[in-house]
């Protein structure tokens, strides 16, 4: 698995310091990805309050930060600009309610079933798409409205700046351990624009003025009010919100769970799935009818936490706190850190969050595995997350029946009289490997009695009853028996249900089991 260091167990200190520096890292990003929803900044701040409160009080993984993302805003936009925003409320109420249900059914646990390369290329991709979003802040609006790379000393100065936050989280826990190196860099950061005029750079309340294009714009607020999403309570209604709502739910909790694998790796701890779902889910009817966006968990804001000391509940509830509070009392604290402290500390988490060893690792696993890294990697670059695992998956699968179609075989032995022949079959049969399977008997040339030993095998599916009752009929118009012993009582209630008539001998092998709700 994932080669992360070990961390000793959280304390109050280290939980609110690393809250408070994720705190600081949550603003552009809820500002940046209210803006690619189409909706008010706001609207993402409050987002990032109320998903990352209610995760870290009720949720199972302690240490994960949750907030306005980029995998949901993107989903928003089409929402948002045909039907406004209170279709949005409706549609993150309604996907919150989806989440709920997954938890209470216990459906979380199946994330473990998600291959070890698609999680490769889950962390790598998102790597990559962390550190392609940092590159807008290297942008600049010209006179004409459109953007532009910096150049002579604004770029020089950014550059600078975002190096020596670099420096600072990477050199300054080798001298000390009593502050977040993060928070440290942050603060060292903007302390030092702030008393030398000649370093002039952009910071948090520039972007946000340039976003919106409003030059008197501020993350300056009051709290969310209560109010239900103002839209008719109709079936069209259900129509327009529903599958915005389930691809919502199933982005959310996609991103909630491998984020929570991960952390898991990071923590050598072991998260609850179904109760995250559950979190997730809350914190999303929350937003729905508070006025947030919704959101789910967010892997660089973990990195970050993790990687500053906070282990614990704590940890999450400070930076949910810590960003309401600059909200409500301290917006001018906020709006005058430089966007490059907090690029700085973005590549920072880059650097941790990619998986380096994949590139040594490529020499050394199969071919396949490595092609499914990439594959994931590419697409959740290019598409977003939840396709990028659908496709690992469904890709992992394909190449998994493929390769175990082919282990299917059989040893065949004749009784001494010559009257029976037993075929002991080997390997799973299942829609893959039927064709092999079939092309193991010798229908024509074979005795009266044919005895078919799944002792070693196992029926899976319907593909395979079929299967099953293709070499019955072969047997039969040669005018031949066949017998099937040591069937798996599952697989005998398939072939019942199929209506397949052979005889089967009442042997029991194992129960198999894939997952299960012990660790859910």
């Amino acid at each position: 698995m994932f080669e992360f260091p070990k961390f000793s167990k959280s304390s109050v200190k280290n939980d609110v310091l690393s809250g408070l520096t994720v705190s600081l890292a949550l603003v552009p990003e809820a500002v940046a990805f209210a803006f690619v929803a189409g909706v008010d900044p706001m609207v993402g701040l409050y987002a990032a309050f109320m998903v990352g409160l209610v995760t870290a009080v009720f949720g199972g993984r302690p240490g994960m930060i949750s907030g306005a993302t980029g995998a949901m805003a993107v989903v928003m936009v089409s929402l948002v600009a045909e039907h406004g925003v209170q279709y949005l409320f409706a549609a993150v109420l309604l996907a919150g309610l989806v989440q709920i249900l997954f938890g209470v059914f216990h459906l979380g646990k199946f994330i473990r079933m998600v291959p070890h390369s698609v999680m490769i290329g889950f962390v790598n991709g998102l790597a990559i798409v962390i550190f392609l979003a940092q590159l807008g802040q290297f942008k600049v609006k010209n006179a004409a409205g459109q953007f532009e790379w910096l150049q002579g000393s604004p770029l020089y100065i950014m550059l600078a700046l975002v190096l020596l936050t670099m420096v600072i989280i990477h050199f300054l826990p080798k001298l000390t351990t009593a502050v977040p190196s993060t928070l440290a860099a942050i603060v060292i950061v903007t302390l030092l624009v702030y008393f030398i005029p000649a370093i002039d750079t952009r910071t948090v309340v520039d972007f946000l003025r340039t976003m919106s294009g409003n030059e008197n714009a501020t993350i300056a607020g009051s709290l969310p009010t209560f109010a239900f999403p103002a839209v008719p309570f109709s079936m069209q209604t259900l129509q327009i919100v529903l599958p915005y709502s389930l691809i919502l739910a199933a982005v959310g909790l996609i991103e909630s769970l491998l984020t929570l694998t991960v952390v898991d790796e990071m923590t050598n701890t072991r998260g609850r799935a179904n109760k995250e779902c559950i979190a997730q889910g809350a914190s999303n009817m929350v937003n729905g009818v508070f006025g947030g966006m919704g959101g789910c968990a967010m892997i660089g804001q973990s990195m970050i936490n993790i990687n500053s000391g906070g282990r614990g509940r704590l940890s999450g509830i400070t930076a949910a706190l810590g960003l309401l509070a600059f909200i409500l009392f301290a917006s001018g604290l906020i709006e005058i850190v430089p966007l490059a402290a907090l690029v700085g500390v973005m590549f920072i988490v880059v650097l941790g969050t990619f998986e380096w060893a994949s590139f040594k690792m490529m020499r050394n696993v199969p071919k396949k595995d490595a092609f499914v890294i990439v594959l994931v990697s590419a697409v959740t670059v290019f598409t977003d997350l939840a396709i990028a695992v659908f496709v690992g998956v469904i890709v992992s699968a394909l190449v998994f029946a493929w390769e175990h179609a082919r282990h299917i075989h059989a040893v065949s032995e004749v009784s001494e009289d010559g009257k029976e022949k037993t075929y002991s079959v080997n390997g799973p049969l299942f829609f893959g490997s039927v064709s092999n399977f079939l092309e193991l008997f010798d229908v024509k040339n074979d005795p009266h009695h044919v005895i078919v030993d799944f002792a070693t095998s196992r029926v899976v599916d319907h593909s395979a009853i079929e299967a099953i009752s293709v070499l019955t009929d072969r047997y039969v118009r040669e005018g031949k028996k066949v017998h099937i012993r040591h069937l798996s009582r599952d697989c005998r209630k398939l072939l019942h249900k199929a209506g397949v008539l052979v005889e089967i001998n009442l042997i029991e092998d194992p129960s198999y089991k894939v997952a299960s709700d012990t660790l859910g």
